[in-house]
């Protein structure tokens, strides 16, 4: 599929990234030679030079015979024209990434006019990620499927949980819910678990739930902790107004501590029920003086990775309970665990995740476009720093693998069926099931199979 990225920053690059190690064809579009001369290094890819909004330069790019057009540049306004000269040129598909709050009650109202299929906004994304991370703050991570009918959560084994020296087919016992361990990070090193693999402590565990049981799930392995109540957020941002927002709805109580005035005044107007702090998040004195030993979660949103990571590792020398950290550069991720910073939240990874889902949806070979009758990835998250992914699925009216048992269809190493969905139940299944048209299913697999359809799962023809 040939792609065309405008805007060659951290999510333009990270797309184009994604885009090539699935072999798609790219074009990167920057008004910046350095930035070009790095992205044609690092991904040798096709890149044209100039204003990616203008005819001659996406004339040049291809654009109108692209099937994609991502515009992610650092002007919203930019991104909406890209789209607006895309279409007119006869590019199948754009989407843009729009970021001004301003924006975002027109955003439909924009997509029909301008005729985008996607406009994304990654501050409002990271708000609502952060604020699921705090309804159950025991997960590292939560991802939902089927309107969230099954939910795949991160947890840390704890030294002294039980399942740590227990293969994954005696966990059925200490779960005692519907659920499945379907992925291991251990130390960097992940793993599509069979029945025999041992768990150890440490290790951080993806399980695939029923949405309805996480509270089951918790007490099973003794996670309960008390209800978020007080949260104090570092950073005054775009991401931080949406979070207060979902925070107040939900009773919380919020201090956001911001050092710019101006913003502080902002705040104050669009959060009345806040607290609004006009300091340095990264003087301690001052979140001492402010409360944060007993704050239930503490939110570190500044622009700057090394503040947000110095600020969560003082959070947790206080034993605060939860912690969430955003960061850009995915590199210190590993950093950050080592460190015990578990929780972090990522918007170009949100956002990068979000177009990679679509890209899938509408890939498309020589003769045929998956539609949402024939298997396409409906949802796609990434886990564990971006080297496994889990996929959701409705099973198609038509099919070779119908009617057959799992055991029979063979499925390709390092995948695995985490769970079906099947008239409102939640199956995690066996080798006896067998796939039935409609079903919502979630798959879990190792990155490097680059999963486009359903019937890519499985280890043969059928």
């Amino acid at each position: 599929m040939k792609v065309v990225v405008v805007g060659g920053g951290k999510v333009g690059q990270l797309l184009t990234q994604l885009l090539v190690e699935e072999d798609h064809d790219v074009v990167a579009i920057d008004n910046r030679e350095d930035i070009l001369e790095l992205i044609q290094t690092n991904y040798d890819v096709a890149v044209v030079h100039g204003n990616g909004a203008t005819v001659e330069v996406q004339t040049e790019a291809g654009v109108g015979e692209s099937d994609l057009l991502i515009a992610a540049t650092s002007s919203d306004e930019v991104n909406l024209l890209c789209c607006v000269v895309a279409n007119m040129l006869g590019a199948t598909h754009t989407v843009a990434r729009v970021r001004n709050p301003e924006y975002d009650h027109q955003i439909e109202f924009l997509r029909q006019k301008l005729g985008m299929d996607i406009a994304l906004n990654p501050e409002k994304a990271t708000a609502r990620e952060v604020f699921r991370m705090l309804q159950y703050p025991s997960f590292l991570k939560r991802d939902s499927f089927a309107q969230g009918r099954v939910e795949l959560v991160e947890i840390k084994i704890p030294d002294d949980s039980a399942l740590v020296g227990k293969k994954l087919m005696e966990s059925k016992d200490i779960l005692r819910v519907n659920a499945l361990i379907c992925v291991v990070d251990r130390d960097g090193d992940v793993f599509i678990p069979d029945g025999h693999f041992v768990l150890q402590a440490g290790d951080r565990i993806m399980v695939a739930a029923e949405g309805a049981k996480l509270i089951n799930l918790m007490r099973s392995l003794k996670l309960t902790k008390k209800p978020i109540r007080d949260v104090m957020v570092v950073g005054g941002g775009h991401i931080s107004r949406y979070l207060a927002q979902l925070l107040e709805k939900s009773r919380v109580n919020v201090t956001i501590i911001e050092q710019d005035r101006a913003k502080c005044e902002e705040l104050s107007t669009e959060l009345p029920k806040a607290t609004i702090i006009h300091g340095n998040g990264t003087d301690q004195e001052l979140l001492l003086s402010e409360g944060i030993r007993d704050m239930d979660a503490v939110i570190t949103l500044t622009g700057m990775d090394e503040e947000n990571m110095i600020i969560s590792m003082f959070a947790n020398s206080l034993d605060v309970p939860k912690t969430v950290t955003k960061i850009n550069r995915t590199e210190y991720i590993n950093v950050l665990t080592k460190a015990g910073i578990d929780t972090t939240v990522s918007p170009k990874l949100l956002v990068a995740n979000e177009i990679m889902r679509y890209v899938r949806t509408i890939y498309h070979d020589e003769s045929e476009l998956y539609c949402s009758l024939s298997g396409k990835v409906e949802t796609l998250y990434r886990l564990a720093n971006g080297k496994a992914e889990a996929l959701g699925f409705t099973v198609p009216v038509d099919g070779n693998y119908l009617g057959k048992t799992l055991m029979e269809l063979k499925l390709k190493p390092n995948v695995l069926i985490a769970s079906i969905i099947r008239n409102y139940e939640v199956i995690i299944p066996k080798g006896s099931d067998c796939l039935m048209p409609g079903d919502s299913i979630v798959v879990v697999t190792t990155s490097d199979q680059a999963i486009i359809k359903l019937s890519d799962i499985f280890a043969s023809e059928i």
